[in-house]
């Protein structure tokens, strides 16, 4: 697992020359408005998302598990323990494909639980749901 920081930035190109730079590695993922890296060391999955809030605010927060049965057992401690999440779904946003999860901290910090299975060549959320059902309100969820 890495823990995943989402960033809304106001330029693009200048984000990534910069987090380029301070982490020694180039994007892992570059597409318009949109930029992944997999940080190594300190392990960290660090997305840009240009215009899609108040450059240098936190878009959302979240942790990358390796594996669909890691958010399903997350899914069911969080719900245990009395937090309220989205329930798990198949998702297609910010250009992956992904099994995940979302709730809200006590101050609104939306966090994500999540596994990337696959690429997509869509930023906006589309939920395929457990059985492969369309949810309408998914983008809600989506971390723009």
């Amino acid at each position: 697992m890495r823990l995943q920081l989402a960033l809304n930035v106001d330029d693009l190109d200048v984000a990534v020359d910069f987090y380029t730079k301070m982490f020694g590695t180039e994007p892992a993922k570059r597409k318009p408005g949109y930029a992944n890296f997999a940080v190594e060391n300190p392990p960290l999955k660090l997305v840009l998302f240009e215009g899609a809030g108040e450059p240098g605010s936190i878009n959302h927060l979240g942790v990358e598990t390796e594996t669909a049965e890691e958010v399903l057992a997350a899914e069911a401690r969080l719900t245990e323990s009395g937090l309220e999440t989205t329930g798990v779904d198949d998702t297609m946003c910010c250009y992956a494909t992904k099994t995940e999860t979302w709730l809200d901290g006590p101050d609104g910090a939306r966090w994500e639980w999540y596994v990337k299975t696959g690429d997509s060549e869509q930023l906006v959320n589309t939920s395929m749901g457990r059985e492969g059902a369309t949810d309408p309100d998914a983008g809600q969820r989506c971390c723009v």
